[in-house]
């Protein structure tokens, strides 16, 4: 999958990943994370600046979330109250369930949510339907959005199509290690960057 979308990712452009990951974040279950790390491994090819793609990502996270976080507030209560349609019991469940432990993880669900599949397409309009606090919420969208721009993109931009793996398997812990690695790899690329202007690139073979 991941390299159909790279394939495809040459086609696009940047404005193109900002709605696809929106689009994700309001709920409808698209790949936006696989598509970050296409548009990433593209940038290290020097198609794209990884800069603009870790923007348009950061943006489109918090864009849509805070879009599905208004869907819920306004109908997702309404909806997991429904006594008719499919699974209410369930639903009624999960709203007696939900309010409890958004009123107390609230913050760590939203900001954590970035990097696990499930809660990503559904912490936004969860936390809306449970009535969290709006500047809360955006808060810790916020800095999860953008904190999980920089971990996977720059990760992408250096590890390359083993990062997907590492996406799937590592926890958040291990992402939290990788994030900060690609951090301190990306800082030692512009400082060499800056010393030795000529110096190669990613992209770039060495003489």
């Amino acid at each position: 999958m991941l390299a159909s979308l790279v394939t495809v990712a040459e086609d696009v452009r940047i404005p193109a990943l900002f709605a696809f990951i929106a689009v994700e974040t309001m709920g409808v279950p698209l790949p936006g994370e696989t598509a970050l790390i296409a548009m990433a491994i593209l940038a290290s090819q020097g198609h794209f600046s990884i800069e603009l793609v870790i923007l348009a990502a950061a943006a489109g996270a918090i864009f849509g979330d805070n879009v599905g976080f208004y869907i819920g507030r306004r109908y997702g209560r309404r909806l997991l109250a429904w006594e008719g349609g499919p699974f209410p019991g369930h639903r009624r469940r999960l709203l007696e369930l939900g309010e409890p432990f958004f009123a107390r993880h609230g913050p760590k669900a939203v900001f954590l949510g970035r990097w696990i599949a499930g809660l990503r397409i559904t912490a936004a309009w969860l936390a809306g339907s449970v009535r969290m606090s709006w500047p809360i919420f955006t808060f810790y969208n916020a800095l999860g959005g953008i904190c999980w721009a920089l971990s996977v993109g720059l990760v992408s931009y250096y590890l390359g199509h083993s990062a997907e793996t590492i996406f799937r398997t590592a926890g958040v812990a291990g992402l939290g290690a990788a994030a900060l690695l690609g951090v301190v790899a990306y800082a030692i690329h512009r400082l060499r960057g800056r010393r030795n202007p000529g110096a190669p690139g990613p992209d770039e073979e060495s003489p």
